[in-house]
């Protein structure tokens, strides 16, 4: 696994979007399927890597978008995807450089993806550009990104 996407893991593994489990407040609605089996969060790319072979619990599909890794909702923290810890914000290309904003996608399960950045603990937004900074200088890693944001842009008109 390249050592861009490695450090912007461990940046992440050891912060969370609120001072406690915030999956207390939505029942852990990130973590489970819809009622047609499906949910999950994109791999980035060569993070498949980490899930070869497959931990127990743990799927992974093919979706137009990349792969897709679901859990049976309870997992430790470091065996998340990275678009999992990302959660509920993404990463966003602005002018030569990137931004950090609520994930679309996180509207319909997530309350604090609907409250914006500045509802979640300053040290996670810290950790998270930290790991942005990293993967924007990877042209594949900074390709999926924006790809990732393209698509949740197109939510918008919806």
């Amino acid at each position: 696994m390249e050592e861009a996407l490695s450090r912007a893991r461990d940046l992440l593994t050891g912060v969370t979007p609120l001072k406690h489990d915030c999956g207390r407040i939505c029942g852990a609605a990130c973590c489970q399927p819809d009622e047609d089996g499906r949910g999950g969060m994109l791999l980035f790319p060569g993070e498949e890597e980490l899930y070869d072979p497959l931990p127990e619990g743990f799927r992974v599909a093919e979706t137009e978008q990349g792969l897709l890794l679901t859990c049976e909702g309870v997992c430790d923290r470091k065996t998340r995807p990275l678009s999992c810890m990302l959660f509920p914000v993404w990463i966003f290309p602005k002018g030569d450089g990137f931004c950090v904003k609520a994930d679309r996608r996180g509207f319909g399960v997530c309350p604090l993806a609907c409250q914006g950045v500045r509802s979640l603990d300053p040290d996670f937004i810290a950790a998270v550009k930290q790991a942005a900074e990293l993967l924007w200088k990877c042209d594949e890693q900074r390709a999926f990104l924006k790809g990732v944001a393209a698509y949740i842009d197109l939510l918008k008109v919806f």
